[in-house]
Order: structure tokens, then C-alpha cells, then sequence
């Protein structure tokens, strides 16, 4: 959606009081799409570019282009798009509706990843002055009916939990677990980085943003060798506040050995480690390692662990699918499920980890409850007896 020229010749930016913030990507955006005579509102564009997070308006932006395309696909103006194009376009994204040929084939998407995008383009058209063609009833109609058809259930990431899908916490470690990963783990800089990676991220439960951005001067030394890790922000801490999390005696001591192997004293700490074409280790770098880098360090890892023997009798097939269900959030979903199964009441799994919607935390647990929770308990003691 680039910017368009209005009928007298002047850019869209130019007409609405924009033309200082060409390089606004947001503000460049809803301009683009408003038409020359629309109500725009300058100071609520302005306001949302300033207040929304990077993430956030990376998504918005993504969200915008996606409806650009379906728009031009079908040979329609966005300025003009109606709640018929839009149910039209819910109907594609939910897999129900295929015959508008697009450039890249249109990609089957989630529920809730469709109501984001109608949230996003809704907004768009709202800021833009003009009528929002995602309010239609259609497209309500639409929507919840594409529920029905495909179900709300959001897929998870699979949970990686400290011994693995045990019910006795103090049993030993069994198939994809931290303890097996952090086994599998080099004793070379890579090696280092990647255990200080897996325990800081078991401890903290930090979310990927907020894991490379911990820098070393975020780190406190506490009582018995353990220590403190404060989070400047995240992404359900848009005002910055700050948070602080727990770090283990394991924890530091894997820290410490990281540092002190590749002198690092301040900056970041998790950073990416470059490797020959054999393996072996080139440099450590000085920028902090990308968001996307710890989805692929944690399939990586699984692999290693795999290929070492440490997972068990696991066939190529299984392995790919684990591999394939593995993200980011792994992690953090098998932190909250080994609270669950050590008996942590939701409020405090909630507050030591800075979960703000109890919903996202019970679904993580739900598969562990039906294992251990009040129907299981009854059927083993009705059993008994």
C-alpha cells in the first residue's frame, strides 16, 4: 500500500498533514489508504505509531499488506472494499473458499489469527476516516461460522519440560526434556551459550524478545549463589515497568562459564556464535542473537540430543514431528506445566511468570490435568479399592 496520489496531484501524506513523516511506515500506511476527501484524524495516527510497540506494528503492517494483495486479486480498490469482500477474504484464510488466484497462493490461517487481521484492518479504515468494511454483519457471520467449521482451538507448541512427561517429578529424565538438551549440549563456546541459553530460559520463562534482550548488567548475584534477572520490558509490559525472575545456582554458574570463556563483560549476553563449515567455532559476535534464532537453537539441540542416544528409542518420523511442533515458547509451556504437576496453584505460576490472561496457562496445563487431575485421582483410588 504505497502512498497514492489524490485528483489535484498531491500525495496522500502531503493532503493530510503528513508530509515530515514519509518514513513512518504506519502513518505512510493509513494514508495510503485513505481517500483524499476522507474525516483523517492526524493526532490519533500519530499517536498509535508512537505508542504502539515494534511488534505490534510490524504485525499491523503485515496484516494491512495481506489485505492490500486480496484487494488488488480481486481487481478492487481498498478504499472501495465492502463486508462482501472482506467475508470473501475470512472465507479464503480459513481454507473454505479457493477460486481467487493470488500471486503466492493464500496460506490456510488460524482462527484467531484471522480475527487479529480483521482487528487490524478494521483499524486501519477507522484511522483512515473511513467505513470499516470488517464491521459488516456478514463478516461477523462469516467469522463465526468459519469457528464453527474449523474450531477455536489454538495450536500449541509442544512443551518442553525439565525430565519430560513424567508424573514423578523426582523420577528420572525420559525422551525430549532440558535435561537431556542440556547433555547434548558442546563444550566449546557454542556449547556454553546454548546451556546458558536452556537455563536462563527454564528459570525466567522469558519469552524470546525478552531473552535477547537480557543484557549482563540486568544480572544481580544472590543469596546462596543464586541470583535476580530484571526484564525492562515484554510484551504484556508495554509501559516498562520492569519485572524480576529467579535464577538457579545451575543457572548462574552456567552463566558464569559462558562469560568467562569468551570474556564478556558487558553488552549482551546471549549472542550468536559463528562456526566454520566443519562445525568448529569462528567468533562469538557482539550483537545480541535474533528473536527468530531460538526456535531453530532449540530444534537444533533436540537433534543433537537425538543423534547422541540420549532420547530414547525414537524413530526419524517421531523426531520430525517433534522437531516441527518445537518453538520459541517450548519452554515456557513446559515451565508452567512442571508447576502444575508439582502442585503450584495458578495465581503464583501466574505471578512468578508474568502471565497477566489465566486462560494461556490453563491450556498449557490442560493435557497434564486430564493425567493427573480430579477424574484421575478418583479412577486410581476407586481402582484400589
Amino acid at each position: 500500500m504505497a502512498s497514492k496520489i489524490a485528483p489535484n496531484g498531491v500525495s496522500a501524506l502531503a493532503s493530510n498533514g503528513f508530509a515530515d513523516r514519509e518514513s513512518e511506515p504506519v502513518i505512510a500506511t493509513v494514508a495510503a489508504l485513505a481517500d483524499a476527501s476522507a474525516a483523517i484524524d492526524p493526532a490519533m495516527i500519530d499517536a498509535a505509531a508512537r505508542a504502539w510497540s515494534a511488534n505490534t506494528k510490524r504485525a499491523f503492517l503485515s496484516d494491512l499488506g495481506l489485505w492490500g494483495d486480496w484487494c488488488r486479486a480481486n481487481r478492487v480498490r481498498a478504499s472501495d472494499a465492502d463486508g462482501k469482500l472482506v467475508a470473501k477474504w475470512v472465507r479464503a484464510l480459513g481454507g473454505l473458499e479457493t477460486e481467487c488466484r493470488l500471486r503466492t497462493p493464500i496460506r490456510k490461517r488460524a482462527p484467531a489469527t484471522i480475527a487479529r487481521y480483521l482487528v487490524h484492518v478494521g483499524m486501519a479504515y477507522r484511522m483512515a476516516g473511513l467505513t470499516d468494511p470488517t464491521a459488516a454483519p456478514l463478516v461477523k457471520l462469516e467469522l463465526k461460522a468459519m469457528r464453527r467449521a474449523r474450531g477455536t482451538r489454538q495450536r500449541q507448541a509442544k512443551g518442553i519440560r525439565y525430565k519430560g512427561d513424567i508424573a514423578d517429578l523426582d523420577g528420572p529424565p525420559t525422551g525430549v526434556c532440558l535435561a537431556h538438551l542440556l547433555k547434548a549440549c558442546r563444550r566449546d563456546w557454542l556449547g556454553l551459550r546454548d546451556a546458558a541459553l536452556l537455563r536462563v530460559a527454564y528459570d525466567t520463562a522469558c519469552r524470546r524478545s525478552e531473552l535477547v534482550a537480557i543484557e549482563i548488567d540486568h544480572i544481580e548475584a544472590g543469596e546462596g549463589g543464586a541470583g535476580v534477572l530484571f526484564i525492562p520490558s515484554s510484551k504484556t509490559d508495554a509501559e516498562r515497568e520492569g519485572a524480576y525472575a529467579y535464577l538457579s545456582l545451575a543457572t548462574m554458574q552456567a552463566i558464569r562459564a559462558w562469560k568467562k570463556a569468551t570474556d564478556i563483560r558487558s553488552g549482551p549476553l546471549l549472542r550468536r556464535v559463528e562456526v566454520h563449515f566443519d562445525g568448529s567455532v569462528s567468533r562469538v559476535g557482539n550483537r545480541p542473537l535474533h528473536p527468530n534464532s531460538i526456535t531453530l537453537i532449540y530444534r537444533r539441540m533436540v537433534r543433537a540430543a537425538h543423534a547422541r542416544g540420549l532420547l530414547g528409542e525414537m524413530s526419524e518420523q517421531r523426531l520430525e514431528r517433534w522437531v516441527s511442533d518445537i518453538s520459541s515458547h517450548s519452554i515456557r509451556v513446559g515451565v508452567a506445566q512442571d508447576n502444575f504437576a508439582a502442585g503450584e496453584g495458578l495465581p503464583a505460576i501466574m505471578q512468578a511468570y508474568r502471565w497477566r490472561d489465566p486462560a494461556t496457562v490453563m491450556r498449557y496445563g490442560a493435557r497434564l490435568a486430564a493425567q493427573s487431575g480430579a477424574s484421575a485421582r478418583l479412577a486410581k483410588r476407586l481402582s484400589s479399592t
